[in-house]
């Protein structure tokens, strides 16, 4: 895993790709040819110009009432809901939710750390997939070199304390390594065996890259072997809800 570091405070408009692969060249680890480029989604949503200020928002009624039960500042839960599709859980502190892309997390992902401005707060991009489709294509453009991309986010878990990093957007490679048909040690036929590469990748990254004030927001992961792909399937990693115990 190595950080990438030296990249400014991005603001909408910036070329993420771009000043990934110019932060990269100059510490000396440029990009090679099957690395994955782990990106947070603060500041992809940053450059995608969705920062919300919540001075600015007039809480529903709805909102309020949340706000009541959650303990939650109402115009925050009102950002919540407008990009949230279904409400999964209320809780003394806290709102589990299905965002408009399918991804099921607390608060639909909205964050304040790592965010310029008391009132400010970012969202998760609006595609997580079509923003790792557009870094991917800004890499190759400048480095001419075939990467895949992952864009993180940091969730909870249940039955498990403390937070790891998951993918919510991937690009370039297969999310999942399905392992069922192979054998193991002894011969038997795994049935079931599905690796969360993506996820798992994310984690690892999150190693060099942190979560308070350090300031990395991208990390190359390099020497996996992973399964290369065109499409972007990282909603195979979310379990449909008819197979899902906790909805």
């Amino acid at each position: 895993m190595i950080p990438i570091k030296g990249l400014p405070l991005i603001q909408s408009g910036d070329n993420l790709g771009k000043m990934i692969v110019k932060a990269a060249e100059k510490q000396g680890t440029p990009i090679q040819l099957g690395d994955i480029v782990v990106v947070t989604h603060v500041v992809v949503s940053k450059s995608e110009g969705t920062i919300i200020d919540l001075s600015a928002i007039k809480p529903s009624q709805r909102a309020m009432e949340i706000a009541n039960q959650t303990n939650k500042d109402p115009a925050l839960v009102e950002v919540i809901l407008q990009e949230t599709k279904s409400i999964v859980r209320l809780g003394q502190n806290s709102i589990i939710t299905e965002t408009h892309s399918g991804i099921i997390c607390a608060n639909a992902g909205i964050d304040h750390s790592n965010v310029n401005g008391e009132h400010n707060v970012v969202p998760l991009p609006k595609n997580p997939n079509a923003s790792a489709v557009s870094i991917r294509s800004a890499i190759k453009q400048f480095s001419g070199i075939e990467v895949a991309v992952i864009i993180s986010d940091t969730h909870g878990r249940p039955f498990r304390l403390g937070e790891i990093n998951v993918a919510i957007g991937t690009a370039g490679f297969k999310p999942i390594r399905d392992r069922r048909g192979e054998k193991d040690l002894f011969g038997y036929i795994l049935k079931i065996k599905q690796t969360a590469i993506a996820d798992e990748i994310s984690s690892a990254a999150e190693l060099v890259m942190g979560q308070a004030n350090e300031g990395i927001p991208a990390a190359i992961v390099r020497g996996y072997n992973y399964q290369s792909a065109e499409d972007t399937a990282t909603n195979t990693l979310i379990r449909p809800k008819e197979k899902d115990l906790f909805w």
